[in-house]
């Protein structure tokens, strides 16, 4: 892990790479919201989680992570990789037949960093919750964080695991929302209008921190760590990350365009140009 802001620039950058040229290749995945939440991930393996090296599914002493929106996958496989969980070589079977990485994170394949199958949206909070329950039978005083999108948060299922979160005081746990305001068919107010989701989470008994600038680091490391600080507390934690689908890429950004849409071979090139680091090797 590292703290050092010039080595976490430069993994966002080659987390991106990683991103397109993965999804590039079998023509098939969802950059969008992989580069959106790419500075986030970052942030949270490198920075924020306190993690073991090694990898084992119970997750015994040490904060543990849930992906619940798993179809930006890209992201999750990339830093996983880059922060040593398997080899940076294997991200190039992304989505091949009897690859441990397919297009939304499963657990059969035993790939270390995921302990759970997620894809199906809306079940990843009830997930997380049951793991921050464990911890706390267990009297393990770590935290377990998820991601969910924005759009995900139409499923019914979120809003009983929100209630339950809150009336069992389960105030170990830290639930990150993606809030780019875009899904598949276009914009989240367009196909379902939610009002203000941190009224929502409020009204549910949450405490929630709000994250502006969802791309910056820095705003990130600095939101984290105060969400950190009101575990403990009584209530469960809501992170709303304000993101921008497809960052870091011009064409792909401020358009649903991009959720599930491959670059071809000149807009891999441009993309990729966006987007240098000397000295990172890809895979």
């Amino acid at each position: 892990m590292t703290s050092n802001p010039q080595q976490l620039n430069n993994m966002v950058i080659q987390v991106r790479r990683d991103i397109l040229r993965m999804v590039h290749a079998v023509n098939s995945g969802h950059p969008g919201g992989s580069l959106g939440c790419t500075e986030f991930l970052v942030a949270l393996y490198q920075v924020i989680m306190d993690r073991k090296d090694a990898f084992d599914m119970d997750g015994v002493g040490e904060d543990i992570f849930f992906l619940s929106n798993g179809h930006i996958s890209p992201v999750f496989y990339s830093v996983l990789a880059r922060s040593g969980y398997f080899p940076v070589s294997e991200l190039a079977t992304f989505r091949h037949i009897n690859s441990r990485l397919q297009g939304h994170p499963t657990t059969h394949e035993g790939l270390p960093g995921v302990r759970v199958a997620s894809g199906s949206l809306g079940q990843g909070m009830s997930v997380a919750i049951g793991a921050a329950l464990a911890k706390k039978l267990n009297k393990d005083n770590h935290i377990v964080y998820s991601l969910h999108g924005d759009g995900e948060l139409q499923e019914g299922q979120n809003w009983e695991a929100m209630m339950y979160a809150a009336a069992y005081k389960v105030d170990n746990y830290i639930a990150t929302i993606d809030l780019n305001g875009k899904q598949i068919d276009g914009a989240t107010d367009e196909v379902l209008h939610m009002g203000s989701i941190r009224a929502k989470f409020e009204a549910f008994g949450w405490d929630v921190v709000e994250i502006a600038k969802g791309n910056d680091m820095d705003a990130i490391i600095e939101g984290m760590t105060d969400a950190k600080s009101r575990t403990g507390n009584g209530k469960p934690v809501c992170v709303l990350l304000h993101t921008e689908m497809g960052h870091g890429v011009d064409f792909m950004m401020h358009t649903h365009a991009w959720h599930g849409k491959a670059p071809n071979d000149a807009q891999l090139e441009t993309a990729l140009l966006q987007n240098y680091c000397e000295g990172e090797a890809d895979y």
